[in-house]
């Protein structure tokens, strides 16, 4: 017999007339943080916003390298900036954004494998779960209560 191990994941959908205030500015911040990336080689304009609970809210965007594997995703852009400048306070939510220059819409992106480990590292280092907010076409947003949701089997420290 073989066993399994099986995990569901679950993304709550929403419409943006169903979100508050709060979270249309992140998501805002967010789009607004993608028309600033340097993206130069795809094309591929991403922005991330993070509500701090200090009440602080932070953005940032990808930024390439032609030396592909050098550039860096919005989300650890703005996840290292918040450590480098509020070391002490947690990060409770974070928007994604991201369209292909010259578009009008966005698509759907969730965070890169890359991203994931470090949002994971940032729930462990603070012992809390970051909300997730991903702009979808057609005015939807999709929302994790965790990065558990979107990378089940994380990498953990294996000394714990």
């Amino acid at each position: 017999m073989i066993n399994k191990i099986q995990k569901t994941v679950t993304l709550k959908v929403f419409h943006w007339d169903q979100l508050d205030e709060e979270i249309k500015t992140l998501i805002y911040m967010a789009r607004s943080a993608s028309s600033q990336a340097y993206a130069p080689y795809s094309n591929f304009m991403v922005g991330a916003a993070l509500l701090l609970d200090n009440g602080e809210i932070l953005s940032g965007n990808n930024q390439e390298n032609v030396s592909f594997p050098v550039g860096i995703c919005a989300e650890r852009v703005v996840l290292g900036y918040a450590h480098a400048r509020y070391p002490k306070s947690k990060p409770l939510k974070l928007a994604v954004a991201a369209k292909r220059r010259n578009e009008k819409n966005f698509a759907y992106v969730t965070p890169c494998g890359l991203c994931r480990q470090t949002i994971s590292e940032y729930e462990q280092r603070y012992s809390e779960p970051i909300e997730i907010y991903m702009l979808a076409p057609n005015d939807e947003i999709y929302k994790v209560d965790s990065i558990d949701e979107l990378l089940p089997f994380k990498f953990n420290d294996l000394n714990g």
